[in-house]
């Protein structure tokens, strides 16, 4: 897509994820990203909970953006925002969904990408000391990925003591004592740091949802040109290859413009004609 071609476009962000946005919107756009100075992304929602985020991801991200393009006066920025929590179809498992978006204001485009995230080490635990954690910090990445403590029943005037950034197991378990003194029941929170540059898991998934957004963005629509043309929704009725009744799977993928009307219906990705009867709500109720 030429018309982004050596621009810059703001990057809203604290948290280095210009480490994961910087190369394939270069590679495939030709774009460089520019970090706005000294903004503080974390007044409009941090992952440690002290500033609640304010409406939806979507949203939020949205705002983001626009504020980092105010803040370089730059017509085209971009942000992202995540969201951790049981998976949204198997609810035993943790799962993130991360949603990224671009704007471009001399267009009027707003073009945005999505992914669940299926490998996250998003978990906490509760303990009085770091021996009751049971090498837990290990299984989840510590101290590579970053660790956040602080009191489980905190009491009155603890509310705000909380520990992050910590280094090594010497601090995590100094952290782990303050926290469970600051506690009415004596026990520390500890939860995975979910910030990107604290969590190579996260910053990896944050690799691949760019260069999603940047493919799309290169992608003109078939009808009008304008850039990101993509996916919009998947179409369910695959039918059963027993009775031939359509189930919940997707039958086909919808790609649509964010410009014009314009929409396609195209087969799945994977060239499955028929679901399996186990998917079948009569074949197998």
């Amino acid at each position: 897509m030429e018309r982004y071609r050596g621009r810059a476009a703001a990057l809203a962000t604290m948290h280095g994820k210009e480490r994961a946005f910087a190369r394939p919107f270069r590679a495939l756009l030709g774009l460089d990203v520019a970090l706005p100075p000294e903004l503080d992304t974390d007044q409009l929602g941090s992952f440690d909970g002290r500033v609640p985020r304010a409406g939806s991801a979507e949203q939020a991200c949205r705002h983001k953006a626009l504020v980092g393009m105010a803040s370089l006066g730059l017509p085209l920025g971009m942000a992202s925002e995540g969201s951790f929590g049981p998976h949204p179809a198997l609810p035993v498992l943790a799962a993130g969904l991360e949603v990224m978006v671009f704007l471009d204001q001399d267009h009027g485009l707003e073009i945005w990408e999505r992914l669940i995230a299926r490998r996250t080490n998003f978990d906490h635990r509760c303990a009085a000391e770091l021996a009751g954690l049971e090498g837990w910090p290990q299984r989840v990445g510590f101290p590579d990925h970053g660790l956040i403590v602080r009191p489980e029943q905190p009491w009155s005037g603890a509310d705000d003591l909380l520990f992050k950034d910590l280094q090594d197991q010497l601090q995590l378990a100094e952290a782990i004592g303050a926290a469970a003194a600051g506690s009415i029941n004596g026990r520390a929170l500890v939860e995975t740091d979910m910030r990107a540059h604290r969590n190579p898991t996260r910053m990896a998934c944050l690799r691949t949802l760019a260069t999603r957004l940047a493919r799309r963005i290169s992608t003109p629509c078939p009808a009008c040109g304008a850039p990101g043309w993509g996916r919009v929704e998947v179409v369910p009725g695959l039918p059963c290859g027993w009775c031939t009744q359509p189930t919940s799977l997707a039958r086909a993928e919808l790609f649509g413009c964010v410009s014009c009307s314009h929409t396609e219906e195209l087969p799945r990705p994977d060239g499955w004609a028929k679901a399996d009867p186990q998917h079948c709500p009569l074949c197998n109720p």
